[in-house]
């Protein structure tokens, strides 16, 4: 999916345009992908600088995956520059080449979690025949993630989240519209099930959308404290009592 980035031709400039464009893309409706200006760093190199030998190169995704897993753990302001090159298997130049800073690597690897929670959710969901049985599929891919090794790692978004009052502005925005996302597919579900007369609640679906996101949100929170599938899956058969 991800071009491989050279890490040790990116100029100076080449790293503050990135950032000035991630600052900028978080003003618009979703933040639109960050591939191309990676790309764009390795495509940047002088004839003189592509002549000195092959460049050092990493896997851009398996770093950003790296990432996740540290921050998903440690949180934002308890995850230092350390942790991150250690994680994403990167020497410390190699991390600020490619990122301005630990606030721009978490900005990308936010974009990165969502975008494949994002698949994997619509994916869970898909093949139902009834808007109950795919908002029923929806919170069970949360309690499926809410126990054992994956309960433990948590989720990027949820402990973002609840960490939003002491994260700076523009990490605030890319979290909050991470969460709304996720909001608006869960409020379709229920306008689905609603319409084929499979959720008879007639609550509004935006509203109902958020009771049932909250307790999607929570079986992660609950999940790092290390509890059973079938405490999840209880945890399903109440919330699904709400469409009822």
């Amino acid at each position: 999916m991800f071009q491989m980035l050279d890490c040790r031709l990116a100029r100076p400039s080449a790293v503050t345009a990135f950032s000035c464009q991630l600052h900028y893309l978080l003003d618009l409706e979703m933040i639109v992908s960050y591939i191309p200006t990676m790309s764009n760093i390795s495509h940047n190199q002088s004839e003189e600088q592509r002549h000195r030998g092959r460049p050092r190169e990493f896997d851009i995704d398996r770093a950003l995956d790296g990432a996740i897993r540290v921050f998903s753990r440690r949180g934002y302001h308890a995850t230092s520059v350390g942790d991150l090159t250690d994680a994403m298997e990167l020497a410390q130049g190699s991390l600020y080449k490619a990122f301005k800073d630990k606030k721009a690597v978490f900005i990308a690897t936010m974009e990165r979690y969502r975008i494949m929670q994002t698949e994997r959710f619509e994916a869970a969901v898909a093949g139902y025949n009834t808007g109950n049985e795919r908002l029923r599929a929806g919170l069970m891919f949360y309690a499926e993630r809410s126990h054992g090794g994956a309960g433990s790692d948590g989720c990027l978004v949820v402990g973002a989240a609840a960490d939003l009052a002491a994260l700076d502005d523009d990490i605030a925005v890319v979290v909050e519209r991470a969460v709304k996302a996720r909001e608006r597919i869960v409020a379709r579900l229920v306008a689905e099930g609603q319409k084929d007369g499979s959720v008879h609640s007639k609550a509004d679906p935006d509203d109902l959308a958020r009771a049932m996101l909250c307790m999607m949100y929570g079986m992660r929170v609950v999940g790092k404290t290390g509890r059973s599938l079938k405490d999840m899956v209880a945890v399903v058969d109440i919330a699904m009592k709400l469409a009822e």
